[in-house]
């Protein structure tokens, strides 16, 4: 059996990354079936059909301004997903690239990395979106950049965490002693045994992103209108919790599922692609 089919085998006995994929499949499918078809347009405003219940015209209903709430979670969905990517893609480019230069240098080039992080966890997501809107104005961009430059400093640790680990392993001694350089090294030995370690943080970093965007939305300070989000749509159901507490329960819920099933993998990879816990399986 090869190494990619005694993987999948083991991962289809998984119960966290099987249930994981299930849901993270609905997410991601939802924000695919978006881009070419949605009930009605997600923008589109009715206001003689304002808080209609569900039915066959209007699956989930309708919100405070006639839109339709089943077009809106799929169009959301995409923004979530473009969000969580591209704020992902910039703390990994960052950061494994801080990470990987703090493991391989060490010294004050290791200390300088490590103070820089510390000193971005002081300007979390929110704050840094507060400063950002304040001097751009808010917006999709300013959310993903401030998500984005949160993600640098935990890449850059979890990065420098498991590459010190394999900066100690004999083959790496070596490479060292046959006249590989930090960078070859680096890029030949490190970042493939660390790839693992990457991906599983990926994951998580990827629901927080979403949580993060829902947040800074509902604030105002993420996606502006029109384009919908389901922080937006929590942000616009507050006021009509008591009369239609279903325009809270949809984008809640669509939420807490995407997150969920992102964490699932995450920890569903972490067991898969751990040498340790594979061999008990």
């Amino acid at each position: 059996m090869s190494a990619d089919a005694g993987f999948w085998s083991r991962a289809w006995r998984n119960p966290s990354f099987v249930l994981g994929s299930v849901l993270t499949a609905l997410f991601v499918g939802s924000a695919l079936l978006s881009l070419v078809w949605t009930p009605w347009p997600a923008t589109e405003i009715d206001i003689p059909n304002k808080l209609a219940p569900p039915s066959a015209a209007h699956w989930l209903g309708t919100d405070s301004l006639g839109r339709d709430i089943a077009s809106q979670l799929l169009v959301g969905a995409r923004t979530s997903i473009l969000v969580g990517v591209v704020a992902v893609l910039i703390g990994l480019v960052c950061g494994v690239a801080l990470g990987a230069l703090a493991s391989a240098r060490r010294g004050w080039v290791e200390e300088g990395v490590m103070r820089l992080s510390d000193f971005t966890f002081a300007f979390p997501a929110l704050l840094s979106a507060i400063m950002l809107g304040a001097i751009y104005g808010p917006g999709l961009a300013t959310g993903i950049v401030a998500i984005g430059i949160f993600n640098i400093p935990v890449f850059a640790r979890t990065t420098r965490a498991a590459a010190n680990a394999v900066w100690a392993r004999e083959y790496v001694l070596a490479a060292r002693a046959a006249g590989a350089g930090p960078l070859r090294i680096t890029l030949d030995h490190v970042l493939p045994n660390i790839a693992s370690v990457l991906i599983v943080q990926s994951t998580v970093q990827f629901a927080t992103a979403i949580l993060a965007e829902a947040a800074l939305s509902y604030l105002g300070l993420g996606t502006q209108p029109p384009m919908p989000s389901w922080g937006r749509m929590l942000n616009e159901a507050q006021s009509q919790m008591f009369q239609a507490p279903q325009l809270a329960i949809w984008p809640g819920a669509a939420i807490a599922l995407a997150v969920l099933g992102l964490n699932l993998i995450g920890d569903g990879l972490r067991d898969l692609l751990d040498p340790k816990l594979a061999r008990r399986r």
